[in-house]
């Protein structure tokens, strides 16, 4: 049987999954620092108003509107006017996932071959979204001084004939840096004066670690350019298992898009009917499950600052926001080199930085969601081995 060269990808696992999966099977202790997966992070869920949620009696009937039932894109509209956002109900499509809203855009603006240009570093997922839509991804550098910031400059060059959208992520995973007003107006110069539109990912808007003025709340409402804001519940209720996110278009030219978009999102009529009746009830919750997530996260993160500030080989840079830390690392090692180690030795996974494409060696990314006991516990292992053989 011959594949399609979009999934002709090389199918090995790398040594670390190797690894991985070598001392599960042999029943030994996994300090899990890469899990994102909230559902496995320990954390006390509303059970029981998420149930009563989804069990409207009107989850019954199927009568689909091909952008997502009124009543729940009402009430995304409804997140953005608290924003300050002019965002009607009309400007939204929902979509079982923010990679399935990756897709829809993808095939709406860039034919095969066409270029989208990404941020670098950022999530590996972006690749493989590409490639399945047959669009080639081009990154453009993020400065790294003391946070992280995008390249406008590079930006600017990295534009060509082909180059269909600009994408920007706020905050970035791993890097935990937002959008900064400066940075929206030049992009914004950049994207009219080449008829671009641009994508932004805020699925970790609602997890910012201080208040800054210099920052994008949402670049949802903004003026003057073509705009696609992506967000849903896998993050910002913690809800990955409701399958349930959205486009919010605004802008020139958002009328054609969205028709278009429409016409998409009916052919798969991908989003289920109980999780958007029950979208209203699921984002009342919101204060609740966010305060739980930000006191996990702000605690690990003091944590890890306090210990890895001690005085040791590894540093940790600042994030603004999101759910994962950056440490900086002795390159006495390679990247994977130390995350094997860590998984051998010690029975601690972190992520090397080369999963997310930063540009030099030295970095290993954890999550910030595990139970503070296990996080605790994997991080003063991580700390000892880098100290021991640093």
């Amino acid at each position: 049987m011959k594949l399609a060269s979009r999934v002709g990808w090389d199918a090995a696992k790398n040594r670390l999954t190797r690894l991985l999966e070598e001392r599960r099977r042999s029943g030994l202790q996994v300090l899990d620092l890469t899990e994102t997966n909230p559902t496995r992070c320990g954390f006390d869920y509303p059970g029981a108003d998420i149930l009563r949620a989804l069990g409207r009696p009107e989850a019954l009937e199927y009568a689909p509107d091909p952008r997502g039932l009124r009543g729940a894109r009402e009430a995304v509209s409804s997140l953005y006017r608290a924003r300050g956002a002019a965002v009607d109900a009309d400007d939204i499509v929902l979509t079982a996932s923010t990679s399935e809203a990756y897709s829809f855009l993808f095939r709406l603006l860039a034919d095969p071959g066409d270029r989208i240009l990404v941020p670098s570093p950022s999530y590996p997922l972006f690749d493989l979204l590409g490639r399945l839509n047959d669009v080639t991804l081009a990154a453009y550098p993020l400065i790294c001084d003391a946070g992280y910031a995008i390249d406008l400059d590079a930006l600017a060059r990295a534009v060509d004939d082909r180059t269909r959208a600009i994408l920007v992520v706020s905050p970035g995973n791993p890097t935990g840096a937002f959008l900064k007003r400066t940075e929206r107006e030049a992009m914004a110069r950049i994207a009219s004066e080449r008829g671009l539109p641009v994508i932004c990912d805020e699925v970790f808007g609602d997890y910012a670690f201080d208040d800054d003025p210099r920052r994008v709340d949402t670049l949802a409402g903004f003026p003057g350019i073509q705009t696609f804001v992506l967000n849903g519940l896998s993050k910002m209720l913690a809800l990955p298992q409701m399958k349930l996110a959205w486009i919010a278009a605004g802008g020139p030219d958002a009328r054609e898009a969205l028709e278009r978009l429409e016409v998409i999102a009916d052919t798969y009529l991908s989003v289920a009917t109980p999780v958007q009746r029950a979208l209203p009830d699921l984002l009342a919750l919101r204060p609740r499950i966010q305060t739980m997530l930000r006191e996990r996260i702000a605690g690990n993160l003091a944590h890890l600052r306090g210990r890895a500030g001690a005085g040791g080989v590894c540093s940790v840079r600042p994030p603004e926001g999101g759910w994962s830390a950056i440490l900086t690392v002795p390159r006495t090692r390679s990247e994977e080199d130390w995350a094997l180690r860590l998984l051998e030795a010690d029975g601690v996974l972190v992520h090397p930085g080369y999963f997310f494409d930063f540009p030099d060696e030295g970095r290993l990314v954890v999550s910030l969601l595990p139970p503070p006991p296990l996080f605790q516990e994997g991080i003063a292992r991580l700390l000892h081995r880098l100290d021991a053989e640093a």
